[in-house]
C-alpha cells in the first residue's frame, strides 16, 4: 500500500483483465511531453495483447479504489520485437538474461507518492525471479530546443540514476509514431538505460 493507492503485481491470465484500462491510460499519459503521442486505441490494444502473451510478462498496477491510475510493464527482452532486440544483438550482447521495462505511466495527481519507486521495485523483483541479470529500458531523446517542451520540465534522468540505471553509451533504437501536434509520424531516437540486478 502506498498512501491511498494499492500496488499490485499482475502476471499470467490475469493480465487480460487490466489491458483495456492500460491501453486508455497509455494514450492519455503519452499525449504529454516528451512523447506527444497521438494515440490509437486499436493499435495500443493489439500491442498490449501481444505483450501479455510473453512468458513472465508483468504489469504493476496502481489502483485507487479499483480504478487504474498508473501502471508499469516488463517482460523478457527475448520476447521483444526485433526493433528493441537488434541493437543488443548487433553488439553481441546476450539478450536471454535481460528484462525489458516498457511503459511506466501515472496520472499527474498521483505523482510524488513513491509509486514510481514501487513500479521499479516490483519489475526488478519479477526480473530477478525469472533469472535476469540486468534490466533495461528505452527513453525518447528530445532536443533541448524542441518547441513543445514545457517550461520548467524536469526530465526523469536523476530519478533513474538514483535507482542505479545508467544510459548505455551509443546504444539506441529508432521508433516512429504520430504526434498529436500535427498527426505526422516521424522517427524518434530512443536511448537505452541499464541496471545490473
Amino acid at each position: 500500500m502506498t498512501m491511498d493507492v494499492t500496488i499490485r503485481r499482475i502476471t499470467g491470465p490475469e493480465l487480460i483483465d487490466v489491458l483495456p484500462g492500460l491501453a486508455r491510460l497509455r494514450i492519455e499519459i503519452f499525449a504529454g511531453w516528451p512523447y506527444l503521442y497521438e494515440g490509437d486505441l486499436l493499435y495500443g490494444s493489439n500491442y498490449l495483447r501481444e505483450f501479455s502473451r510473453a512468458p513472465d510478462a508483468v504489469v504493476v498496477a496502481a489502483l485507487d479504489n479499483e480504478n487504474l491510475v498508473g501502471a508499469a510493464t516488463a517482460s523478457p527482452m527475448r520476447s521483444q520485437s526485433e526493433t528493441f532486440r537488434r541493437p543488443f544483438e548487433e553488439r553481441g550482447m546476450d539478450t536471454s538474461r535481460l528484462f525489458y521495462f516498457g511503459e511506466s505511466v501515472l496520472f499527474p495527481e498521483y505523482r510524488g507518492r513513491k509509486i514510481g519507486h514501487a513500479f521499479f521495485d516490483h519489475r526488478e523483483a519479477q526480473a530477478r525471479s525469472c533469472g535476469a541479470t540486468a534490466a533495461v529500458f528505452a527513453a525518447v531523446v528530445r532536443p533541448e530546443t524542441h518547441p513543445h517542451k514545457p517550461e520548467g520540465y524536469m526530465p526523469l534522468d536523476a530519478f533513474w540514476m538514483r535507482r542505479g540505471y545508467r544510459p548505455i553509451e551509443t546504444l539506441t533504437t529508432q521508433l516512429s509514431w504520430p504526434e498529436r501536434t500535427d498527426g505526422v509520424s516521424t522517427v524518434k531516437t530512443m536511448q537505452y538505460w541499464r541496471r545490473d540486478l
